[in-house]
């Protein structure tokens, strides 16, 4: 990820899973949890959480995965990662500063990989996004599962207009209340409306060399998750 990116992120570090929990009604919390729920009917004993910052998802990987499991927390915000590790329930997990876009684990590593809240950000250019999941994929071992719980868009245009206008009324006000980051607000409102649908998305991890892709629509189609094998 480029730099303003990086440094928006640690602007918001301090805030940012008070604001998230509080702009979603702590539905970010239900989601994670279902999405560690597939991370455990999966299996596998190398678990990564990629765009980790503090380390929720890890957390919660953490919670349901077995003894023998290894959870890796990976994120670019040393700010983010330091606030995952002062955490009591950091306990059992690797915390590895690493850019998503060339991740310093080998080919044929990991059972499966998590990213919540993340992909958005990424890149907002087709092309380089594959990229960025083409790197995922490379860390994958074959027939591992790559997991994304992010944003969508409702297929109902009513619904959809109105979640756009809560982002960019809300979001960005609160957002930039609690934190004091303007920057950071602005930029994370500004990637909600403009990321994939999730039939969209699933071409997406397609052309990145994904097969077998599933999805699970919540609230309206306001978020997704999206299941993909390697």
């Amino acid at each position: 990820m480029n730099k303003g990116v990086q440094k928006i992120y640690a602007e918001a570090a301090y805030t940012y899973e008070m604001i998230n929990h509080l702009l979603t009604f702590w539905l970010d919390i239900l989601w994670r949890r279902k999405t560690s729920q597939i991370a455990l009917r999966i299996g596998g004993i190398k678990w990564l959480d990629v765009c980790s910052g503090t380390g929720e998802m890890a957390t919660n990987l953490r919670e349901v995965s077995n003894s023998k499991t290894v959870v890796t927390s990976a994120d670019f915000s040393l700010p983010m990662l330091r606030i995952g590790k002062s955490k009591p329930t950091s306990d059992g997990i690797h915390f590895t500063l690493a850019d998503a876009g060339a991740l310093p684990f080998a080919d044929d590593s990991f059972d499966l990989i998590t990213i919540s809240y993340a992909t958005r950000n990424l890149n907002p250019n087709r092309a380089k996004m594959i990229e960025y999941l083409k790197e995922f994929h490379r860390i994958l071992r074959p027939g591992g599962t790559f997991i994304n719980l992010e944003t969508s868009q409702p297929d109902s245009l009513m619904i959809r207009n109105l979640y756009h206008l809560y982002v960019r009324m809300a979001v960005r006000r609160i957002g930039q209340f609690i934190s004091g980051s303007k920057t950071g607000y602005n930029y994370l409102s500004y990637t909600v409306p403009r990321f994939y649908n999730p039939f969209e998305f699933a071409n997406v991890l397609k052309e990145a060399g994904f097969s077998d892709v599933r999805l699970k629509r919540m609230l309206f189609g306001a978020f997704a998750i999206h299941q993909a094998k390697a």
